[in-house]
């Protein structure tokens, strides 16, 4: 049988293609055709973005990936091929953006960034160091994860961004730390163009929250052409952006499909380019399948984990936190409930020798020591409590919850499962009312100190140590990790920490999860990126 070579069947897609969104659908392949398709991306996503601004209250996962390829922020990271030909950012690698050129003080107290005298927002006005300016007071000022994601590397005060001169600004640091690059290449480091969002604010909305929400700002490598909310958001590349290489892809189209299966059906059809997204099981099959390129890569600085409220019985009681630990149905999570698509992170040594975040915790699946443990902290008979976990994620937390309360259930916990609505489960978070829950967690900055400031530091208490954990001797390792300098002190800290957190176990380690995404065998350049969202930029066709 004579086989179709694969551009040409790609080619006979595009009426279907033309269909779905809602284009005039040419009757036949021709060369237009043929180009617009090698030059446009389609993308189907179970979410899109909630507001267009990544410092509004209501900003979502999609809404970073808005953020990341409109706009530009003033440094950004170099990136590694893996071996699957695929690449991923280097987070010990800063590359210009912006800015083309920045001092960085000896001392790590401030940072002076030369900005490129070319670039130019969407609508033609020049970038100025102004624009900067406005966009880091802004980051800091609105409050929320913006400002305490800013915080977390001390940038807190709008007079710690001096403009020098049109092209010149410097960042001060009151205390100097390792992030003071990392955190100005995230999503909410983004700069907009200030004279056009002021023009839309008011004197209740001096930040033009409400404009920026709905309208590009930007001056990133793509502009926004449409948003229809619920359905899908059009991208268009912007031939005058300064910032990097142009990209290939002249169009990126993301639509919203709330059904994994049409998802699936689609790219297996060719109607569309490229998911993430998809339950496990999916990408499992589609990786055996072959035709389609599935790549999983294990997501740095991220843990799916059991939280225990320590602060409740019985789970103030370290004795029933270890009983549990070792009562957790490690190996039958990983492969049946997320059907191989993570690492491990159980059977670990009992001393913590590295400083690599995450790693096994020494816990593995072993009843009769989890029933001794509970009988040693009073609980010989059990105990009745609730397994919490977000129905959003219910395609890999139900059978999660349904082995772990099978497995507890040997030793006498007697478990309740409940489903917390998506729209509550953060408010349910903040408030730390739910004594045993499910959950992940994946820190931005790939340094273990930064993630146990976010999970574990009892100081700062964050909506995610839903554990509710306060160790005063844990905190001090972190702070200290926080701004040391010498290394030798800092790994020691940081073995320290995660030694604590092994031993006292609030938390239960169970699998690093993938990042995975299934793609046409002809797209390329694919990188994974520490917000896990798609860089359009990089992305072309074979």
């Amino acid at each position: 049988m004579t086989q179709i070579p694969y551009r040409l069947a790609r080619m006979w897609h595009v009426g279907a293609f033309a269909l779905a969104l809602g284009m005039p659908m040419a009757v036949a392949p021709n060369p237009v055709a043929a180009q617009s398709r090698a030059e446009t991306l389609v993308v189907v996503s179970e979410e899109g973005p909630a507001t267009l601004d990544i410092h509004g209250a209501t900003a979502n996962v999609p809404t970073h990936e808005v953020s990341w390829n409109v706009y530009d922020r003033l440094v950004t990271h170099g990136r590694t091929e893996l071996p699957d030909g695929s690449y991923a950012y280097d987070y010990t690698d800063f590359q210009p953006e912006l800015a083309k050129s920045w001092d960085l003080a000896p001392d790590n107290s401030s940072v002076m960034f030369h900005l490129r005298q070319d670039a130019t927002f969407h609508d033609g006005s020049p970038v100025t160091a102004e624009d900067v300016k406005w966009s880091l007071d802004r980051a800091v000022a609105v409050g929320g994860f913006p400002a305490i994601q800013m915080g977390a590397s001390e940038m807190k005060s709008a007079d710690q961004f001096v403009v020098i001169d049109t092209h010149t600004i410097r960042v001060d640091f009151p205390k100097p730390n390792k992030l003071v690059l990392a955190n100005l290449a995230v999503p909410v480091a983004q700069i907009l163009n200030s004279k056009l969002a002021k023009s839309h604010a008011t004197a209740e909305d001096p930040w033009a929250l409400d404009w920026v929400s709905k309208n590009d700002a930007g001056g990133g490598a793509y502009k926004i052409d449409g948003w229809k909310p619920g359905n899908e958001i059009v991208f268009s590349r912007f031939e005058e952006w300064k910032s990097g290489e142009l990209p290939e892809m002249k169009k990126v189209i993301v639509k919203q499909i709330a059904s994994a299966g049409t998802r699936r059906a689609l790219l297996e059809k060719g109607d569309a380019d490229l998911s993430f997204n998809l339950p496990p099981k999916d990408f499992k099959e589609l990786a055996a399948d072959g035709k389609l390129k599935v790549i999983g890569t294990p997501v740095d600085a991220e843990l799916l984990y059991l939280d225990m409220n320590v602060t409740m019985k019985p789970f103030d009681n370290p004795l029933v936190r270890k009983a549990v630990a070792y009562a957790i149905p490690y190996q039958p999570i990983l492969d049946s409930a997320l059907y191989g698509r993570g690492v491990g992170m159980f059977g670990g040594p009992e001393k913590v020798t590295t400083t690599a975040w995450p790693q096994p915790s020494p816990y593995s699946t072993d009843l009769e020591k989890a029933k001794a443990l509970l009988a040693q902290a009073g609980y010989p008979d059990g105990f009745d409590i609730t397994l919490s976990y977000d129905v959003t994620t219910a395609t890999t937390r139900e059978p999660i919850a349904l082995l772990i309360q099978d497995s507890l259930k040997k030793i006498g916990i007697n478990v309740t499962l409940e489903k917390v609505p998506g729209a509550d489960w953060y408010t349910r978070l903040g408030n730390k009312d739910m004594p045993f829950l499910i959950m992940s967690f994946k820190a931005w900055l790939n340094y273990p100190d930064y993630y146990f400031y976010w999970t574990y530091d009892g100081v700062n208490n964050s909506v995610f140590n839903a554990m509710n954990y306060v160790n005063p001797a844990m905190d001090e390792l972190i702070a200290k990790a926080r701004f040391e300098t010498d290394k030798a002190a800092y790994d020691e800290a940081v073995k320290g920490f995660i030694q604590i957190a092994m031993d006292d176990v609030p938390r239960i380690p169970m699998v690093q999860d993938y990042r995975d995404v299934a793609m046409q065998p002809d797209v390329d350049g694919y990188t994974y990126w520490f917000h896990l969202t798609l860089d359009y930029r990089t992305l072309s066709r074979e």
